[in-house]
């Protein structure tokens, strides 16, 4: 575990990193590349783990603490610089449930248009919109604990809401805001969410769950309906 002092000088030397480039460039210099080299030699020990529960675990356990003081530094001083550091680490950290984490990066990235390294085949905002839909409504099928909350799916909606995707990558989001709104009691929430997947995606596999909604609604005189 670094020292309190080392996880200074990393928190500092990445802010300063961050503030040296502006929105549209490309980070540059030792602290950066230093992290970058990191992140590859990381990658490679991933890539010879083949169990993907066994890589999960090492990123939660060994890999994403070490880059904690990076983050908070990049956050804190970054101008909006490409960052493929910090996109990494924001999949890495919803890959291991760290969905809050994620979504502190996700704010920043999406804000200043960054994009995923060249390994992920989806936009950032779109990869942001169904890993956090596809955790969510594995939670919801397994009857776990939400994996994701409410509160976090709605920001990623928001945050997520002007970017271009496919449509049923949205589905898959309204269907998670949907289930997330029937879990807490708002079924003409539930309803209005479930029905919006339904037109972006026929093939959502909502259609018994607002049958079902649609009788519940009308039973209890709210007359909530398909917008």
């Amino acid at each position: 575990m670094a020292s309190p002092a080392r996880r200074h000088f990393q928190r500092v030397s990445a802010s300063l990193a961050a503030a040296s480039a502006a929105p549209g460039e490309t980070l540059a210099g030792s602290a950066y590349e230093l992290m970058l080299a990191k992140l590859a030699t990381d990658r490679r020990r991933l890539k010879s783990i083949m169990s993907i529960e066994r890589k999960i675990e090492v990123k939660r356990v060994e890999l994403l603490p070490e880059y904690v003081d990076y983050v908070a530094g990049a956050l804190a001083g970054g101008r909006g610089a490409q960052d493929d550091v910090l996109t990494t680490v924001m999949i890495w950290r919803v890959d291991a449930g760290d969905y809050a984490g994620a979504l502190d990066i996700a704010r920043y990235a999406i804000a200043h248009r960054m994009t995923l390294p060249d390994q992920y085949d989806r936009p950032l905002a779109t990869a942001v919109a169904e890993e956090f839909a596809e955790a969510a409504l594995a939670s919801f099928k397994h009857g776990e604990t939400a994996a994701v909350g409410r509160s976090q799916l709605v920001e990623v909606s928001q945050l997520t809401e002007s970017a271009d995707m496919h449509d049923q990558v949205r589905a898959k989001l309204h269907k998670a805001l949907g289930y997330a709104a029937e879990r807490d009691g708002d079924g003409a929430g539930a309803l209005e969410h479930l029905c919006r997947a339904l037109e972006l995606d026929s093939r959502a596999g909502v259609k018994q769950d607002i049958a079902r909604l649609e009788k519940a609604v009308n039973a209890t005189g709210h007359g909530a309906g398909r917008t």
